[in-house]
C-alpha cells in the first residue's frame, strides 16, 4: 500500500516473506504460525528473537496475558530453578493460509526458500506458542525432525477442532457441551492436549478431567503433553507412535541420523518463539 512518498506499508503476508529472508525454515514457520493464529507474543519476547536470543533473561519474570509456553532459568547453585511461562496476548490473526501462498509464488528469489517451505508445512488456527511448538513437532515430515503426523490420513493434524457432545457425553462431562481440541488426529481419534502451569490449577484440573470424561464418552483419545515432555523426544516419539498404530499406519524411519535432526528441528522451533535449547 502506497501510504505517501517514497514510504509504503507491506500486508503481514509480504512482511513475513521479508523477514523470513535467509532465515531457518523452523524459524519462518513459527513466525507464520503466529500471524495465522489468534496469538502474539508482546515486544519484549520479539526484540530478543530477532537478535538470536532468548526471552525472558531476567529473574523474577511476571508473565502477562494468557500463559502456554514454558520455560525456566538457570538457579544459582543450591536453589531451585525459577519456572515461566511465555507471556502472549489474544488477537485475531493477522493473515490467511491463502495470502501466503499467493505471496509464496511471488517470492522466487533463493533468499525466500525457507518462507516458500514453511508455508507448505504452516497450519491456521493455532491458540499459543506452545501449541505452535506442539504441531510443528508433532507434525512436519521427518525430514525435517518431525515426526510426521501431518501425512496421516483426513487431514493429519487439525489446531483447536471443535468437537461437539452428544447427550452421553454432555452427561459424563457433567454438563459441557463441546470440547475444544488443542491438537485433533481425525484418522487416530485423539486428542493431543498440551498441559501448561495454567492447568496445574485445581480449578483448571476438575474441569479438564470433565472435558475428557466427555471426550472419551465419544471415543476420542486424549493424549497429555506436559511443559517437560515437550523437551522430551522419547516421550514425542510415542506419542506419535501411538497416532499412527490407532490410524491403521506404520510408523517407520526412512532417514538416517533421526534423532540429532530431530533435536535439530525442535531446539530451532523453539529459537523462533524465542526459548532457550533443550
Amino acid at each position: 500500500m502506497h501510504v505517501e512518498a517514497d514510504i509504503y506499508a507491506t500486508s503481514p503476508a509480504m512482511t513475513a516473506m521479508l523477514c523470513s529472508k535467509n532465515e531457518s525454515v523452523a524459524k519462518t514457520l513459527m513466525l507464520l504460525m503466529e500471524l495465522l493464529g489468534t496469538y502474539s507474543l508482546p515486544p519484549e519476547a520479539t526484540y530478543p528473537i530477532a537478535y538470536d536470543d532468548t526471552w525472558p533473561k531476567a529473574d523474577g519474570f511476571e508473565a502477562m496475558g494468557d500463559l502456554d509456553c514454558q520455560g525456566s532459568q538457570p538457579a544459582p547453585e543450591g536453589q531451585a530453578e525459577t519456572r515461566y511461562e511465555q507471556a502472549h496476548y489474544k488477537c485475531e490473526p493477522a493473515t490467511t493460509i491463502e495470502d501466503l501462498e499467493a505471496i509464496a509464488r511471488f517470492a522466487k528469489s533463493s533468499s525466500y526458500a525457507s518462507f516458500r517451505t514453511a508455508v507448505k508445512l504452516a497450519r491456521a488456527g493455532s491458540a499459543s506458542p506452545a501449541e505452535s511448538l506442539m504441531f510443528a513437532v508433532l507434525g512436519a515430515p521427518m525430514r525435517f525432525g518431525g515426526f510426521g503426523c501431518c501425512s496421516l490420513p483426513m487431514g493429519g493434524l487439525l489446531l483447536n477442532y471443535r468437537i461437539d457432545f452428544d447427550t452421553l457425553a454432555v452427561n459424563m462431562s457433567s454438563g459441557i457441551p463441546y470440547a475444544i481440541c488443542d491438537l485433533y488426529c481425525p484418522a487416530a481419534g485423539v486428542d493431543n492436549e498440551y498441559n501448561g502451569i495454567g492447568h496445574e490449577l485445581q480449578n483448571a484440573r476438575i474441569h479438564d478431567g470433565n472435558r475428557n470424561n466427555g471426550l472419551k464418552a465419544m471415543g476420542i483419545h486424549v493424549l497429555v503433553i506436559n511443559r517437560d515432555q515437550m523437551k522430551d523426544l522419547v516421550a514425542l516419539e510415542a506419542f506419535a507412535q501411538t497416532m499412527h498404530r490407532l490410524a491403521g499406519v506404520r510408523f517407520r524411519y526412512r532417514i538416517k541420523g533421526y534423532r540429532k535432526r530431530q533435536a535439530a528441528w525442535l531446539n530451532a522451533l523453539r529459537a523462533g518463539i524465542g526459548l532457550a535449547p533443550v
